[in-house]
């Protein structure tokens, strides 16, 4: 017999040594939050009103935005509650529902830019046979998996967490429940969890990534055989906004989760998964929006209409 104590709350960390400008902090992730939703929620809108953007690009493009309302809304209020309280708590399965939801569209993200590149390869590679290959039907099978292989992916993950014992302490050394810093804190034996966890990266991570790569080595290959140099210029700016996005996205997620474990020092994969929940949401409206001709026409159009 081991005398333990169940653990019901857990005490968010956030950023300890940042106390000083933690008002400022607050208002500065408050502004990007709203603009984060503001500028996903008109990407929605504008390729929901617009009939020029009815294509599969500008479908997947609202599948995304609409993943990253949600997936900003999971952490940044906990977030910011870190920044104005000296003890930021939160229940135990609001703990694991934050953790499951953050990973799920996690997870859902990879997926969606996977369907996003292959998309692209279609486009440029096969342009001809465009139209008859990337059908309505194809789109939404497309983004229902995504969405679908995210769910059971991190589902089964979360179930096995809401079975561990928590007794190791209650203070987890992060903004919000990532998987690893909540294991740390179990008193059983988490093993099959994390091996869950590793499957899981190292099948949907690596898959993903290895799709997008290929697909874009098609797509570059493809590009350079163009014969005029502005041929190639108008090809590469139809993928230029993915590449970016897949750019961010990827770099900081390897970084972090290329070795899940409940025994690694999270101090910087704390401060670059920040680039994931907070800065990437808000700089991809703009990466697809900015120099994107198609939508800026749709806007002008519905501010006239």
């Amino acid at each position: 017999m081991t005398n333990e104590t169940s653990v019901s709350n857990f005490i968010l960390l956030g950023f300890p040594t940042l106390r000083r400008w933690r008002l400022s902090l607050f208002i500065l992730i408050l502004v990007i939050y709203i603009l984060t939703v503001a500028e996903n929620s008109f990407i929605i809108i504008i390729v929901r009103v617009s009939q020029q953007l009815q294509t599969p690009m500008y479908f997947f493009l609202s599948n995304l935005s609409f993943l990253e309302i949600w997936y900003t809304t999971a952490v940044i209020p906990k977030m910011l509650e870190t920044f104005l309280t000296t003890r930021t708590t939160i229940c135990l399965h609001c703990c694991l529902v934050q953790s499951f939801f953050h990973f799920f569209l996690g997870i859902t993200e990879f997926l969606i830019l996977t369907a996003m590149s292959f998309d692209r390869y279609i486009a440029i590679c096969k342009p001809l046979h465009y139209t008859t290959i990337m059908t309505r039907k194809l789109c939404s099978l497309l983004a229902l998996g995504s969405w679908s292989l995210g769910f059971v992916v991190i589902f089964t993950q979360t179930v096995l967490l809401l079975k561990l014992p928590f007794c190791a302490g209650n203070i987890i050394d992060h903004y919000y429940c990532d998987i690893g810093p909540i294991l740390k804190l179990a008193c059983s034996d988490t093993n099959l969890v994390e091996f869950l966890g590793l499957l899981g990266t190292v099948t949907i991570i690596p898959s993903s990534f290895l799709l997008t790569v290929v697909s874009y080595i098609y797509i570059i290959s493809t590009i350079l055989r163009i014969p005029s140099s502005k041929g190639r210029q108008k090809a590469f700016s139809t993928c230029a906004s993915h590449l970016t996005v897949v750019t961010l996205f990827y770099g900081a997620v390897l970084f972090m989760y290329s070795k899940p474990t409940a025994h690694s020092s999270f101090s910087l994969n704390k401060v670059v998964s920040v680039l994931n929940t907070v800065v990437t949401p808000l700089l991809n409206p703009f990466i697809y929006t900015i120099r994107n001709k198609e939508v800026k026409a749709a806007l002008k159009k519905a501010i006239t209409k």
